[in-house]
C-alpha cells in the first residue's frame, strides 16, 4: 500500500499519548483489566481518547490537538481524574512509570485485536516483554520537509527527553542500574532506533519507504519503532523516547519543552545536519538511559563532552523567550526544578525503595503520584 500523503497540520500543535499501567490494588502486580475498564469508559463520554495496548494490563490515552500548554495540561488532568474514578470502581489503580517494577512478562496476555495478534505472532516473546509504558508527543508540521528537518535536528536533544522522563529503574524485581530500562525493550525490535538520514519527503517515500515495502518487511509507518518517526496521516512527527512520567503534570511539561525546542530549531536553523551527527547517537542515548541526568553526552558538532544536567539547564535558559511567546514558561520552570533539584522520577523511585526496602512500596508511590499525591521531595 503506498504511503499516504503528508497531511496538512498547523505548525507546533501538540498531541500527547500516554501508555499506562493497570495495577491490582491488593498485591500491586499488573492486572489484565483493560477490557473491563475500556467497556466501562466507553459507556459515557471520556475527556480524550482511550484504547487498548498490546497486553491486557495496559491502556493508552491521547489528548486532542492543542496549541497551548495550559490547554493540554488541563485535559491531561481531567483525563487522569476520569481514569482514577473508573479504576476505583474495578479496584484497579492506574499509574505511569516506564516499567512495572516486578511484573513477570510471561504472565501477560496479548489484547485480542488483529494488529496485536499479528505483532505477537511475528515477534514472539518480545511482544509480551513490550509491556512497557511510554509517552509519545506529536508535533504538527507545516510541511513534510519541515517534519523531516525537525526529526533530524532533534537528535541533538534526544538525550534530554530520555533523562528528564526516565522512570523505569526496576525490572523483574531488581534495580537495573538504568534510569530508563524501558528503551532497552524497545531496542530489541529490528525496526527500532533512528530514522534514515533523508531530508526530502519525496526521496523518503520513493527511495526508502517504497523499497522497504517491496521487501515485505513493512506495510505502514506503524511498523517502524523509531525514536522519532513521521506520521503522515496526522501531518506530525512523533517523539517516542520518553518513559511515561509518574505525573501528568510532568508529561505536560515535557511536551511544552518539545514545542519550545521545535520553535527554536525552526527559527534558528542552526543545528548542522549530516550523517556524521549520528556517530554518537547511540552513545548519547545509552548515557541518558543508563545514568539519567548524571549522564555525559557528546556534542556531535564539536565532539565536546557535556554534562547532561548542565546541557539541559543551558537549553532551558535558551528556550525562555520561545516559551514566553508560547505561554509555557511555567512548564520550563517545572523542568528546571526537576533537573536542578528534585531529580527525575527514576531517582524518586530508587530513593523510596531505599527508604522502605519494598518493591511493592515503589508501585504504591507510583500509584499515589498518578493521583496527584506525594513525590515532591528532592532526591538528587
Amino acid at each position: 500500500m503506498p504511503l499516504e500523503p503528508f497531511a496538512r497540520s498547523e505548525a507546533l500543535t501538540v498531541g500527547i499519548e500516554l501508555e499506562l499501567q493497570l495495577v491490582d490494588h491488593c498485591d500491586h502486580d499488573l492486572t489484565p483489566a483493560a477490557a473491563d475498564l475500556l467497556h466501562w469508559l466507553g459507556r459515557k463520554p471520556f475527556p480524550g481518547d482511550v484504547k487498548p495496548e498490546i497486553t491486557e494490563s495496559m491502556i493508552e490515552v491521547a489528548t486532542d490537538v492543542h496549541t497551548s500548554y495550559k490547554a493540554w495540561l488541563a485535559q491531561l488532568r481531567t483525563m487522569r481524574d476520569a481514569l482514577v474514578d473508573a479504576g476505583d470502581r474495578f479496584n484497579v489503580a492506574i499509574c505511569g512509570g516506564g516499567t512495572h517494577p516486578f511484573q513477570r512478562w510471561y504472565e501477560r496476555r496479548i489484547y485480542a485485536t488483529p494488529r496485536f495478534r499479528e505483532v505477537s505472532e511475528l515477534y514472539g516473546y518480545l511482544a509480551k516483554q513490550f509491556t512497557v509504558f511510554g509517552q509519545h508527543v506529536h508535533i504538527g508540521c507545516a510541511s513534510a520537509n519541515e517534519g523531516l528537518y525537525l526529526l533530524h535536528a532533534l537528535h541533538r536533544y534526544l538525550a534530554h527527553f530520555i533523562a528528564m522522563s526516565a522512570s523505569s529503574p526496576f525490572l523483574q524485581g531488581v534495580d537495573t542500574l538504568f534510569d530508563s530500562a524501558r528503551l532497552n525493550s524497545v531496542f530489541a525490535f529490528p525496526l527500532s532506533g533512528r530514522a534514515p538520514f533523508v531530508l526530502d519527503w519525496d526521496t523518503f517515500v520513493e527511495s526508502y519507504f517504497t523499497k522497504m515495502e517491496r521487501t515485505g518487511v513493512v506495510r505502514s509507518m506503524k511498523d517502524f519503532y523509531w525514536d522519532i518517526r513521521p506520521k503522515p496521516e496526522f501531518g506530525t512527527i512523533e517523539l517516542r523516547v520518553c518513559d511515561t512520567p509518574l505525573t501528568v503534570d510532568h508529561a505536560a511539561a515535557l511536551a511544552a519543552y518539545l514545542q519550545a525546542l521545535c520553535k527554536m530549531l525552526l527559527e534558528r536553523k542552526d543545528v548542522p545536519l549530516n550523517e556524521d551527527m549520528y556517530l554518537v547517537y547511540n552513545y548519547n542515548r545509552f548515557q541518558a538511559c543508563r545514568f539519567g541526568l548524571d549522564g555525559v553526552v557528546i556534542d556531535p558538532a564539536t565532539n565536546e563532552r557535556l554534562s547532561l544536567q548542565e546541557d539541559i539547564l543551558a537549553t532551558l535558559r535558551a528556550l525562555e523567550p520561545y516559551a514566553v511567546s508560547l505561554g509555557s514558561l511555567p512548564a520550563l520552570e517545572h523542568l528546571h526544578r526537576t533537573v536542578a533539584y528534585a531529580g527525575n522520577h527514576a531517582n524518586q523511585l530508587r530513593a523510596h525503595h531505599a527508604q522502605t526496602g519494598s518493591i511493592q512500596a515503589v508501585v504504591d508511590l507510583a500509584m499515589r503520584m498518578f493521583r496527584g499525591e506525594g513525590g515532591n521531595a528532592a532526591y538528587r
